[in-house]
This record gives C-alpha cells, sequence and structure tokens, in this order.
C-alpha cells in the first residue's frame, strides 16, 4: 500500500526578525558598539545608582535595601467581597494592596443612581459612601499595610476623606497612614469619563489632594499620574513619558499656587507607567524618564531637595498586549514585561492575570501573578544589582533616543502653549487617535506579530476556558439596596447642614481647601454622589455629571 508522502514545512526554520525598529517606531541597528557611545559623558548623563541624574536607580543599593512593593489590582462586587480578595491577596504575600473602583464610583456618581444600573461592582468596588470603605477594610491593619487607592478622577478627594474618616474613627491618625491615591483626574478624559472630568473641576479636585496630603500625610502619595492608561491607547513609548510628564506640570503648577514650595511636595509625586512588550524599549523608557523628570525638577522648578528629584513610579503590566486566544500564552507575555520592569528599577508591580482579557481575575489567576514577582525576586537574580544592564551600547544608545524623543515632544506641547491649551484645542485627543489607529493598522495587516491572535492561531477560533469570574447580579442588587437604606437611617438634618457649609466653602474661594469638609461631609455617611456634586455645583457644573438627577437638598 502506498503512502503518500506529505510535505514537511520547514517555514519556522527560515523565520528571522525582519522588523528594524522599535516597538514605538525607533530605528534599530544590527548590533551596536563603542561607536554609538562616543560622546557618552558617564558622570553627566548615567552616574552611579542613587546619584543625580538617577539614570541608573534612585537609590544606590536598589534592590538589595528594599524589594519593590508586590501588588495586585482588586476590586469586584460589593465592598464585602473586595475584603475577601483583600485578604487573601495579603495571605499570598502580597506587599501592599490596589483597590480600584467601580465605574459609577470613578464617574462620581453613587450605586442606586438610575445610570449606574449594570455597572454596579462590575470591574470595580463601590466606594459610595462611608460603609463601604468600613466594610472593605474590616479586619485590615490600616496602620500597618501600605494601601494604594485607585481612585483616579474628581472622585479622588472623597475617596480619600473616606478612607481618613474611617481611620480616625478607629482611632488611627492620618499622619501614620501609608499608601498612594492616583488623583490623575485630567487622564480620565482619555479613559472613558471625560464628561466627568471638566479641566477646572480636575485640576481642582487634584490639587486639593496633594496640599492636604502634603500638610497632613508625610507617608502618603497624593498623585500617582497615569502614563499607563494614557499608553493603552495605543501611545508610543515617548508620547507615554512626554504626555504624562506635560500633565503632571499642570499639577505642580496648581500647588505652586497655592502657595506651596516644590521641595514641599515633589518627593511625594509618584507615576504609574506601563511596561509593554518590547522588552529593552522598556528599560530604556523608564531609565530615560528618571533622568528627564530629574533635570526638569532641578532646571525648570528649582528643587534643591534630591528626594524632589527623584522619579518614583510603579508599573502595571501592558493589559493590551494580553489576548482572550490562547490566555496561557499571557502569562509568558507578563513575565517578560515584569523582569523588563524590575531591570529598570521599579518601587511598585502590579502583574497583570492572564485571564484578564477574558473576565475579572480568579484566585487561581492572580496567585500566579503574586508567584511570578516572587519569582523575579528571590529565584532570577535580577534583584541582586541596580541597573545591572547599565553600560551595554543598546541600552546606553536607546535611552538616549527615548530621551530626544521625549524632550522633542514636550517642546511641541509647549510651543502650542502647554498641556492646559493642548487638552482644551483637542491637539492631545487628535495625537491620541492617531496613535490609536496605527497601532490597530499594524495588528491587523500582520505588521505587528502578535502570537495567537495575528500569526501561530489554533484551529479553533474560541477556546474553552475552564473558569470565569464576574460580580453577579445579586451582589449588584446588594450593594444598591444598602445605599438605599443607608440614606434612609442617617440624620438627614446633620447631612444637609454639612454639605451647606461644604457648598459655602468650596464658593467662597476656589483655592479653599475642601477635604476636611469632606471629611467631615462622610461621617455623617453623606454619599461621593451628594458630595462631589455639591463641590460641582459650587464650580459652576451641574450637580449630576450625567445631568439625570438634581442636588436632593439645595
Amino acid at each position: 500500500m502506498n503512502k503518500k508522502k506529505q510535505k514537511t514545512n520547514l517555514d519556522g526554520y527560515y523565520e528571522k526578525s525582519s522588523v528594524g525598529t522599535t516597538h514605538s517606531g525607533l530605528p534599530v541597528k544590527d548590533y551596536y558598539n563603542p561607536d554609538d557611545l562616543a560622546n557618552f559623558d558617564y558622570q553627566k548623563s548615567v552616574s552611579d545608582p542613587g546619584s543625580y541624574p538617577y539614570t541608573r536607580g534612585i537609590h544606590q543599593d536598589m534592590f538589595r535595601g528594599r524589594l519593590w512593593t508586590t501588588r495586585e489590582v482588586s476590586g469586584f462586587g460589593t465592598s464585602e467581597e473586595t475584603n475577601e480578595r483583600l485578604i487573601y491577596l495579603i495571605r499570598e504575600g502580597a506587599g501592599g494592596l490596589n483597590v480600584i473602583p467601580d465605574n459609577p464610583s470613578i464617574m462620581g456618581i453613587d450605586s442606586d443612581h438610575p445610570r449606574s444600573k449594570g455597572e454596579v461592582g462590575v470591574q470595580g468596588v463601590p466606594m459610595c459612601t462611608l460603609q463601604d470603605m468600613e466594610m472593605m477594610m474590616n479586619g485590615i491593619a490600616m496602620d500597618q499595610i501600605s494601601m494604594s487607592l485607585i481612585a483616579s478622577s474628581t472622585q479622588t478627594p472623597v475617596a480619600l476623606s473616606q478612607y481618613i474618616a474611617l481611620a480616625e474613627n478607629s482611632g488611627i491618625k492620618p499622619s501614620d497612614l501609608k499608601g498612594t491615591t492616583q488623583n490623575d483626574p485630567i487622564h480620565c478624559r482619555y479613559a472613558g469619563f471625560a464628561i466627568s472630568s471638566p479641566i477646572n473641576l480636575a485640576l481642582k479636585t487634584a490639587v486639593d489632594v496633594i496640599e492636604y496630603c502634603t500638610l497632613n500625610m508625610p507617608y502618603w502619595y497624593p498623585i500617582n499620574v497615569n502614563m499607563y492608561d494614557l499608553r493603552e491607547q495605543g501611545l508610543s513609548a515617548p508620547q507615554e513619558v512626554a504626555f504624562g510628564f506635560a500633565m503632571a506640570m499642570v499639577y505642580i503648577q496648581g500647588v505652586l499656587d497655592r502657595g506651596l514650595d516644590i521641595d514641599q511636595f515633589a518627593n511625594r509625586f509618584a507615576f504609574y507607567c506601563s511596561v509593554h512588550m518590547d522588552f529593552f524599549e522598556e528599560i530604556a523608557k523608564l531609565r530615560a524618564a528618571r533622568r528627564i523628570w530629574a533635570k526638569l525638577m532641578k532646571d525648570r522648578f528649582g528643587a534643591k531637595d534630591p528626594k524632589s528629584q527623584k522619579f518614583k513610579f510603579g508599573v502595571h503590566t501592558a493589559g493590551c498586549s494580553l489576548v482572550p486566544f490562547q490566555p496561557k500564552n499571557n502569562i509568558i507575555r507578563v513575565a517578560y514585561e515584569a523582569m523588563a520592569a524590575v531591570l529598570a528599577g521599579v518601587q511598585s508591580l502590579h502583574c497583570c492575570s492572564y485571564d484578564e482579557p477574558i473576565a475579572l481575575p480568579t484566585e487561581e489567576s492572580v496567585r500566579l501573578a503574586i508567584r511570578t514577582q516572587q519569582i523575579l525576586a528571590h529565584e532570577t537574580g535580577v534583584a541582586r544589582v541596580g541597573d545591572p544592564l547599565g553600560g551595554s551600547y543598546y541600552i546606553e544608545s536607546l535611552t538616549d533616543q527615548i530621551e530626544k524623543e521625549v524632550y522633542a515632544i514636550m517642546d511641541e506641547i509647549d510651543s502650542k502653549g502647554g498641556m492646559k491649551k493642548v487638552l482644551e484645542s483637542g491637539w492631545l485627543d487628535a495625537e491620541i487617535d492617531r496613535a490609536s489607529l496605527d497601532y490597530q493598522k499594524e495588528v491587523e495587516k500582520g505588521d505587528r506579530i502578535i502570537v495567537g491572535l495575528n500569526r501561530y492561531r489554533t484551529d479553533e477560533e474560541v477556546e474553552k476556558y475552564e473558569e470565569f469570574h464576574g460580580a453577579s447580579m445579586a451582589s449588584q442588587k446588594v450593594q444598591v439596596d444598602k445605599v438605599k437604606k443607608l440614606k434612609e437611617q442617617r440624620d438627614e438634618k446633620k447631612v444637609k447642614a454639612v454639605l451647606k457649609t461644604l457648598k459655602a466653602t468650596a464658593e467662597e474661594d476656589e483655592k479653599n481647601n475642601l477635604i476636611a469638609f469632606m471629611i467631615t461631609a462622610t461621617k455623617q455617611y453623606a454619599t461621593l454622589g451628594e458630595i462631589l456634586g455639591t463641590v460641582r455645583i459650587a464650580m459652576g457644573e451641574t450637580y449630576d455629571p450625567l445631568d439625570v438627577l438634581t442636588h436632593p437638598f439645595f
């Protein structure tokens, strides 16, 4: 019996890298040598870790002194369900907690708002009232844990007020709290929340938080400029840094206008960065960012304290690099991105869970994300030496190249009147749209290979997944009923009185800091929507960003 001879496919054997640019389009040579560093001045542009301009890291001993903080973003369902996940993360070895609000909270509306239906607790935890914060933090030592409240929108001062109110009610001083509020409401315009983040209100709420924390909370980082969400839109690495720094400078100027000195608050400025799949470009990007930030703080703003000149950043591995097809490939992507973050000298790290393109992370997948960091820290040896790639012909050349690109973009923003102007004119929106479209075209044409998506697909178009995780409709009903019941049981006269004082203070002078008044309102169980809505009215906006509800008291 004759058997038909099959032709052997040797395409894989002859494959080669044909891309002559980085992920961001920067040209790359076949190899690098000393000629690429002909004008290299070690002391001026690089120097040792812990020394200006901090290219090689902000600490001399880097991870030998202290490892990065291991965090995993959490938040779903009710505050009770999120509390269970937080305690689980602590038990599994998380060094700090990350909690993200649900979409209604980010929008600044309550769980019982008519337009909140179907969104409550879906991809974040409701932060509607002090009661939510009480239940979320139940059994967690607030004076010992480092908490990252990923409240980024104009909701931020209310979320911070809830956290402070809970601490004070528990006998803990705000000055003893450690953690971070993201507090970057301007960027929320590009994360789906433009309608609730008008520029003047965004600046007001952000500056209030920075000023209050500077004067009252020495261990708290009041801002974590969110370059990550910008990068997720499809931006290049230089654009991520340039746009993020330009936004940071808007906030800095707002705080300076309040009368604070740069060295009073700049040492608690932090950044939330992406690390994408181009391994060496991402390392070079973060090294360049450290150098640029040090120069900006010293030369443009006159910061004299070395702590003010240090670029402090956390990393979230790139969620947009993950794909739902062949999802376990995402484990490999996350591990490489996390290693790049560590080699770049990260201070805080979140590893995406491999199932994020499909659903909320399961306990199993989030445990694996934590183990990824723990293996990096304790088995690979990458934490033993600060900036181990420093001095590489390629890395140093790429760092210089990215620095030039960042400065060019920032100069263009300055030439157009600064970040606030390009926000108002729509120039930044157009740049983000253009970058996003270019990226999508590259993927669809196959110019940018994504394994399992546009190359090396399996026969099955849709794969089978063992387990899904998501917030249930029952959880949403529990949350909405809880808010309605609280409103019925609280002292309405006291709530009205504190909100009236808040409104009068906000109307008196835009520079009046409102945090202390928000804390008082929070302790009377005024809701997020009521507190923020009161400030919105005082600043000439509608009570409800969706323009559905009117103020219940005024």
